[in-house]
């Protein structure tokens, strides 16, 4: 079968090594600053070309209705605002935790766009596809990018990092929490100030952390546990936690003293999505 007929690509996942709240808008959405950096690890989605109209998704769709599931909103949002005949296949191995802050149904959706841009050959450029996925969520446009970077204002300003490579563990303690309930709590500190100068000689911190501590113990559990090996973190809104180190070795020590009843993995870091860089290896080969 032709590679550009038939592929697969990781739908990454995302860390945020900080985030910090600066205010709420009168619309309802937040003034933030973050740093978001892609993993070597997330969901693999497979593409395959079909002559029909048709948009078939298969695999890990768990019991989420068609119309509620991401990648076939993302499909269906391309097939319609370009026309194209073309249909497509497409299969869900599903690895990242929903609800765990790492961007799973985000990447997801941004992934299914890259490689439809592609395999549909639309030809639409990086600017024009991220507006696209801006209405599938405010973390797609990060993903459609696929730079670690520092989003501000409600997220869509980003600025491209070029961050060390590093090895994380990622702990998911079996919990979810709700971006819509955190950010609408009336608990969330949202008066950090913006960051001037050189934010890597700022304290940095995740604003939402002490918050959904609050609302679910088991992630307060999971920080603590983590400090044994290294200063712990929270990634976005959670529940999902990490902690950085120089080799996999310290990454694989980790994992492998995990409690049963969290799941976890281990992941360098990459400053271009892998979905990026697969795409490009099977189509500008």
């Amino acid at each position: 079968m032709n590679s550009k007929t038939f592929f697969s690509l990781i739908a990454p996942a995302k860390l945020n090594l900080f985030l910090h709240i600066n205010a709420r808008r009168d619309d309802g959405y937040h003034e933030l600053e973050t740093l978001f950096t892609f993993l070597n690890f997330g969901d693999e989605l497979s593409f395959e070309l079909t002559d029909e109209s048709s948009i078939l998704i298969t695999g890990d769709t768990k019991d989420i209705p068609l119309e509620d599931n991401l990648i076939y909103k993302a499909a269906l949002m391309l097939q319609t605002d370009t026309k194209t005949k073309h249909g497509v296949k497409i299969n869900l191995i599903k690895r990242l935790p929903m609800g765990g802050g790492v961007g799973g149904g985000s990447s997801d959706a941004a992934t299914t766009l890259l490689a439809l841009n592609k395999l549909w050959n639309i030809n639409y450029d990086i600017n024009k596809l991220a507006n696209l996925g801006l209405q599938l969520g405010a973390d797609v446009p990060v993903f459609i990018r696929g730079e670690s970077a520092i989003a501000q204002g409600i997220g869509e300003k980003l600025h491209r990092v070029e961050l060390a490579q590093k090895w994380y563990c990622v702990v998911h303690p079996n919990q979810h929490v709700s971006t819509a309930k955190i950010f609408t709590h009336p608990d969330l500190k949202r008066d950090t100030p913006k960051i001037s100068g050189d934010w890597k000689q700022q304290t940095l911190h995740n604003d939402c952390e002490p918050l959904v501590k609050k609302l679910c113990p088991e992630v307060e559990k999971t920080l603590q546990w983590l400090l044994k090996y290294a200063p712990s973190k929270m990634t976005g809104t959670g529940s999902c936690c990490f902690v950085e180190f120089d080799t996999q070795a310290q990454a694989s020590h980790v994992l492998a003293n995990l409690p049963h009843t969290w799941q976890g993995f281990i992941a360098s870091n990459a400053n271009i999505s892998p979905a990026h860089t697969e795409l490009t290896a099977i189509f500008d080969q």
